[in-house]
């Protein structure tokens, strides 16, 4: 095991990411001392005088090792200045490439110095992504915190004036405590654009940090047991098909109708975007989409991509034929069948394309080169030299009203293959022994209500912005926010002996766009998971209170946004680890839709099934589990032997809801109450 002072070098390379690393990094003003022959051609001449300028008596010297650098051509490939993207192939190559190379250095000290090459070299987000992944992955680097991008890149996230601002007001005020600069709650559009009613859903730094942080978990190519992971081809589905749901109950509450798919892959896209976003990197403004937009042929040997939307089209044919025949074709002709425990796994695992996909070449890539062709709809020929827009980048794709319009048809073709599954009935659904006579919910709103409204939070950006002097960056922004509640679940155990439940909690909207009440079947997939969680059911009356911090699915405001260097325990020590990959997971501030002034209606539902049938038999100390429905536990299998979305996943044999429940299940009628105000955050430990 490396020391700790050696591992936390490696951390160093996510300050400042575009400065040379042969500068001051940190608090502690730590200067890597590379060997000469380390310094790229435009330095290498001032080595020595480079050295001695950064390397002052107050500043941490850290010698680099001179290793044998390994064959780096693939990942150089792409240009320093230059966008990166998981969605295009070659770069997911050079990517996977440069993982493999980290993942496979000898130690922390030979990867250090590897990184100090590169970092003078490689493209700056490929780089980040890269060492990502491996510190996520290697062994002696588990327990890494690894800084959320919108500290190293915040220019993913905001409108260029915020970054304006923080350079004035750290030029003038160049010590002590700086005024934190405020994001423009109005974000991209005027309210005569209606989807910008929904753009505090689709604009929320959170939401688009866990797509960003879902991808360092999740990752397309690298070594085989990196990529495969239990269920990633399911939680690709899952995890998206939760996103629609949520997004639509949004809509609904801003008085927009549902997402309209985007089936006809001929048909203009409507809606434009506006990104208002700028790369430090790359230099130049994100490319907008104006309305009427269509998905044209793109040949860019630039990026080496050359596709027909036919392709495109054909792929889809292929994979509707798969789902149709309950098989897909593999090597050799073969044909392998879509079971009823592991077909969705393929299916994701087919639709996003990655090293575990099934015949990649006659499948294609689909959901990824849906993102691509969308991306490049302003220059499919590169004939203005213009880069990809926000959808091709997995960090900004979920800001463009098209993400969610291209992922309910990707959602509708996992649909297809849930309805050619058998129905569930008592045997699946029944927990024979246990009645659940109620759900409520107490919280400050009043019973059974959600309160939600605005909140004010801060965020430092000091870590990606080359500002001097050096200092906190700190930046206001406000995103929706919820009161925290307590579920009360009255459980009657009949059964006569102790059992062990597993609490499967969704909340649904009640009508649709137009006020209708919503068919079953519609609200069945318009669920959202709020919790999932085991506890054990005494014979007689049971009283279960759970309190919505603890849901499965989320993770606290201070991992999605705060660096967490202060806390105990070195890197890769017991009382740090697992903390990488519990950065996964949905933001707590968005668990609950945005609901109306009036109230918006809703049903909660829960249910208790058999623990015992659905437990899966592994050690889970210590490996972060608390927002494991979208993110499952680091180096385990998924914690539910059920699919996920059970018991909503697939088509219901009843007509109504209140016809699907069992004894083991209950329903509630509640509201969600916005009230249009902002609060301060508090700091909370």
């Amino acid at each position: 095991m490396a020391d700790a002072e050696a591992k936390k070098n490696l951390l160093l390379f996510f300050d400042r990411p575009t400065e040379p690393c042969f500068m001051q990094k940190g608090d502690d003003k730590t200067v890597f001392q590379l060997p000469e022959h380390y310094y790229p051609d435009k330095y290498r001449a001032l080595s020595t005088t480079l050295s001695d300028r950064f390397g002052t008596d107050d500043a941490r010297v850290v010698p680099v090792a001179n290793i044998g650098l390994p064959d780096l051509s693939v990942p150089m490939q792409l240009p320093y200045n230059e966008q990166f993207s998981l969605f295009i192939q070659k770069h997911r190559e050079m990517a996977g490439n440069l993982i493999d190379t980290f993942v496979g250095m000898r130690n922390v000290e030979d990867l250090t110095s590897l990184c100090t090459y590169c970092q003078l070299r490689i493209n700056p987000y490929m780089l980040n992504y890269c060492l990502s992944v491996a510190l996520l992955h290697r062994d002696d680097t588990k327990g890494f915190n690894v800084p959320t991008l919108v500290q190293t890149f915040p220019d993913k996230f905001m409108d260029p004036k915020v970054f304006r601002k923080a350079r004035e007001v750290s030029n003038v005020v160049t010590t002590g405590s700086r005024m934190p600069v405020e994001i423009p709650t109005n974000l991209t559009a005027s309210e005569l654009e209606p989807e910008q009613r929904v753009a505090y859903f689709r604009e929320d730094i959170g939401v688009n940090l866990h797509h960003w942080h879902w991808h360092l978990v999740y990752p397309f190519e690298t070594d085989f047991a990196i990529v495969n992971k239990d269920r990633r081809g399911e939680l690709l589905y899952y995890m998206h098909q939760q996103i629609i749901a949520r997004y639509t109950s949004e809509r609904f509450c801003n008085g927009l109708g549902r997402v309209v798919r985007y089936t006809n892959f001929r048909a203009p896209i409507e809606e434009a975007y506006f990104p208002k976003l700028d790369s430090q990197v790359a230099s130049r403004a994100w490319p907008p989409r104006f309305a009427g937009s269509v998905l044209r042929d793109l040949d860019r040997p630039v990026d080496r991509i050359r596709i027909e939307v036919s392709e495109l089209e054909r792929w889809r044919d292929r994979v509707l034929q798969a789902i149709e025949e309950n098989a897909v074709i593999v090597s050799g002709n073969r044909k392998v069948p879509l079971t009823e425990e592991t077909g969705i796994d393929v299916l994701g695992n087919l639709m996003e394309s990655s090293i575990l996909s099934p015949n990649r070449g006659y499948y294609g890539d689909l959901h990824n080169m849906g993102h691509v062709i969308c991306s490049y709809a302003h220059d499919p020929d590169h004939r203005h030299l213009e880069q990809y827009g926000v959808m091709g980048d997995s960090t900004t794709a979920m800001r463009d009203p098209f993400f969610y319009r291209w992922h309910a048809f990707v959602d509708d073709v996992f649909d297809l293959h849930k309805t050619k599954l058998p129905k569930y009935g008592n045997d699946r659904l029944d927990f024979p022994g246990i009645r659940v006579s109620s759900i409520s919910v107490e919280g400050p709103a009043g019973s059974n209500t959600f309160g939600t409204q605005w909140e004010q939070s801060m965020v430092d950006l000091a870590r990606g912005l080359d500002f001097t002097p050096r200092g906190s960056v700190l930046a206001k922004f406000t995103h929706l926010q919820h009161d925290e509640f307590t579920y009360v679940i009255e459980v009657n155990n009949t059964s006569g002996a102790a059992a062990m439940g597993m609490f499967r909690i969704f909340l649904a909207p009640v009508n649709d766009e137009s006020g209708q009440p919503l068919r079953f079947e519609e609200q069945r997939r318009l669920s959202i998971e709020l919790d999932k969680f085991s506890q054990p059911l005494n014979a007689g009356n049971n009283t279960i209170r759970r309190n919505s911090v603890d849901s499965s699915v989320t993770i606290p405001y201070e991992r999605t946004f705060m660096d967490q260097t202060a806390r105990p325990g070195d890197p890769g020590s017991a009382a740090a680890a697992e903390f990488d990959f519990c950065g996964c997971g949905w933001p707590h501030h968005l668990l609950i839709p945005k609901g109306t002034p009036q109230g918006f209606p809703m049903v909660l539902f829960v249910m208790v099934s058999n623990w015992n049938d659905d437990r899966v038999e592994q050690d889970t100390v210590g490996t972060c589990n608390d927002a494991a429905s979208y993110c499952g536990i680091r180096d385990r299998k998924y914690p539910d032997k059920r699919a996920m979305g059970f018991p909503f996943d697939r088509p219901p044999q009843e007509s109504t809801l209140s016809d699907f429940l069992r004894p083991n299940m209950s329903i509630r009628q509640c509201t969600v109450k916005f009230t249009d105000a902002t609060r301060i955050r508090q700091q909370r430990r």
